[in-house]
């Protein structure tokens, strides 16, 4: 299984629209594979829209493209509606630990996204580090989505996660930290070299909402 994340940034005020003209090509686009979540951005960098994809592998990836560039529902239909600023692909491998992306779930009303760069190297002592402490950090909240990436932006580290509110999730995360369960440590922390968190509000439409 791989995820494709792919970030939109959008002309100011436009997200809207966006949204209700990728609403009304959805039907078309599910006929080939199935959306995993979509987003758009409420804190962080703004005008954005997230959208991720599950695939069976980079062949199935590019067997859907093929097709898709041949129906003429999705040809018919604009995209991006002439609002689309900048486009971003990267492709994500999951994390043992973390649960398929989609199918669904209520999660939360909202999602902070974290995403960390790494030196090369770093990612097979973070996933252990990660994975060790997972069972314990999902006492307190669960994790939505933990991904690194293998195409685009090299060495990040991708995790989401819901909450019900920006209150909720300031409590969740100083439980974690008082009861010594958060932030998994480990020699790779010292490989860091940024960080970045977005906060993020699903679609009605998002199979994750």
């Amino acid at each position: 299984m791989i995820y494709e994340m792919r970030t939109y940034t959008l002309q100011p005020g436009k997200v809207a629209q966006f949204e209700a003209n990728f609403e009304k090509r959805l039907p078309f686009r599910q006929k080939h594979s199935p959306l995993g979540a979509f987003f758009h951005t409420d804190f962080g960098p703004l005008n954005q829209v997230v959208h991720i994809w599950p695939f069976e592998s980079l062949q199935h990836r590019m067997d859907v493209r093929a097709d898709m560039a041949k129906d003429p529902d999705l040809q018919r239909m604009s995209g991006g509606g002439g609002v689309i600023v900048q486009q971003e692909a990267e492709i994500c491998i999951p994390a043992p630990f973390m649960r398929p992306l989609g199918g669904g779930q209520k999660l939360g009303n909202i999602y902070e996204m974290r995403q960390y760069t790494f030196l090369p190297g770093a990612m097979p002592g973070l996933l252990a580090a990660w994975g060790a402490a997972m069972p314990q950090r999902e006492e307190f909240s669960p994790l939505a989505a933990g991904m690194y990436t293998e195409l685009g932006g090299l060495n990040k580290w991708i995790h989401i996660w819901p909450y019900a509110t920006m209150e909720d999730r300031n409590r969740v995360r100083d439980e974690a930290r008082t009861a010594g369960v958060w932030p998994p440590q480990g020699d790779y922390r010292a490989s860091m070299v940024k960080q970045e968190n977005k906060l993020l509000i699903p679609t009605d439409f998002s199979p994750m909402h």
